[in-house]
């Protein structure tokens, strides 16, 4: 397909709020490097983004909200922001606050519409699905919507009560709404087939991308792993949203009897996240605080060099739609256990090949494997060695390859629907 898309996300670097930025960012990219024309209408963060070289719109009522505030190319992707305020913590404010949003993409997106011609509508999640159909609907264009997490697996399944019954409730409707869907693993598209009731058959599974090249350490790792680990001692790295799903009170509890069986095993912990002063309370009462350090949120650059210093990265989820910790650890080198459950189960496959499973939930069966990964160093690298191969067939390329795929096969249905 050599068209002209229009993709929506409520974040795009430099306004980043997690993995979805990066995500949406590598596949327009990629999709530019194929051929196809793509825009992307977003938010600008609270710090105007470096607008050197771009074209900027009027600036009435930037204040507010609610304006088109700008649009600048980056490389080869056009970027259209839309001015929002800061976004509040509380989930109740919060939804009102994405209305609105979904408001003025609608305003921003029909304006754009007006200067170019859309051949279909790609929007990621939720947050933005409203303005996505409402658009679609307008320029009778199909829109394809990619779900990357469902508020019923972060919360295992207690949605019915306010407000995560109305993200359910919108999850459900943007599902059967949208005209495709694509989802980032098979474990997720038979989760949101079943929790959805949709056909199977109209979602597609197109796994994450990961790029080795962005992965480049900048620090002097030799003196950065000092500064938490001695050349004697062991090194777990932790890393993601300090979200209760993320399962990292699992490893904390896991923790004491390996120090105790092992002896020198240091711990990091890196993110942030509203789970984030019950894991530190956890720690306290487990005698973990004079082992391990809590980071907090750190950025790209930061955290690649720490999966260059640490012996294993753990990544103990308990949902976890597709695992792309676990893939950026691999592609640095770093072995991993990873929970099996989800999507993990594909990015680290059976078989102790590329990485270790412990059972889902279980943090005694944790502990043992990441002993027997500590104190094993034939096996780590040998790890490590078959990861390196195994991360290269999650290559952005394919992904954008199979992605326009399904642009190519919604624009010929709605083509013959017309006819």
């Amino acid at each position: 397909m050599s068209g002209r898309v229009l993709i929506l996300s409520w974040e795009y670097p430099p306004v980043i709020e997690g993995g979805l930025a990066r995500h949406v960012c590598k596949l327009a990219e990629e999709l530019v490097a194929q051929g196809m024309a793509v825009d992307v209408l977003t938010r600008e963060g609270d710090d105007s983004p470096d607008m050197e070289g771009a074209t900027a719109y009027g600036q009435d009522g930037l204040g507010q909200g609610g304006g088109m505030s700008s649009a600048e190319v980056r490389r080869g992707v056009n970027v259209h922001r839309v001015r929002e305020p800061s976004w509040p913590r509380d989930l109740d404010r919060f939804l009102a606050w994405v209305a609105q949003m979904n408001d003025d993409m609608l305003a921003a997106g029909t304006a754009l519409a007006e200067e170019r011609s859309y051949d279909l509508i790609h929007g990621h999640d939720w947050l933005v699905a409203r303005a996505c159909a409402a658009l679609a609907d307008r320029l009778a264009i199909p829109y394809l919507t990619t779900i990357h997490a469902t508020e019923h697996g972060r919360h295992q399944g207690w949605v019915d009560k306010a407000p995560q019954s109305n993200i359910h409730s919108i999850e459900r409707w943007m599902a059967g709404r949208a005209d495709s869907v694509i989802c980032c693993s098979h474990y997720m598209r038979g989760h949101v087939a079943d929790i959805f009731d949709i056909d199977e058959s109209r979602i597609t599974v197109i796994p994450n991308g990961i790029d080795p090249r962005d992965l480049r350490p900048v620090d002097d790792l030799n003196a950065l792993r000092l500064k938490f680990a001695t050349p004697e001692q062991k090194l777990v790295l932790l890393v993601g949203r300090l979200v209760y799903e993320k399962g990292f009170q699992l490893a904390l509890d896991a923790l004491p009897e390996v120090i105790e069986k092992v002896g020198d095993v240091r711990f990091l912990v890196a993110g942030s996240g509203t789970h984030e002063q019950e894991l530190k309370a956890q720690a306290q009462r487990l005698g973990l605080t004079d082992h391990g350090v809590f980071l907090g949120w750190i950025g790209d650059d930061a955290l690649h060099s720490l999966y260059r210093i640490a012996d294993l990265c753990v990544v103990p989820s308990i949902y976890e739609p597709f695992g792309l910790v676990a893939l950026e650890a691999m592609a640095s080198g770093c072995p991993c256990i990873v929970a099996d459950t989800g999507g993990l189960r594909e990015v680290v496959p059976a078989g102790e090949r590329v990485g270790l499973r412990f059972n889902g939930g279980d943090a005694e069966h944790l502990g043992v494997m990441i002993e027997r990964l500590l104190v094993d160093a034939q096996l780590r690298d040998r790890l490590v060695t078959e990861a390196s191969e195994h991360v290269l067939s999650f290559d952005w390329s394919d992904v954008a390859l199979r992605t326009a795929a399904v642009y190519e096969e919604l624009a010929s249905r709605r083509a013959r629907q017309r006819a």
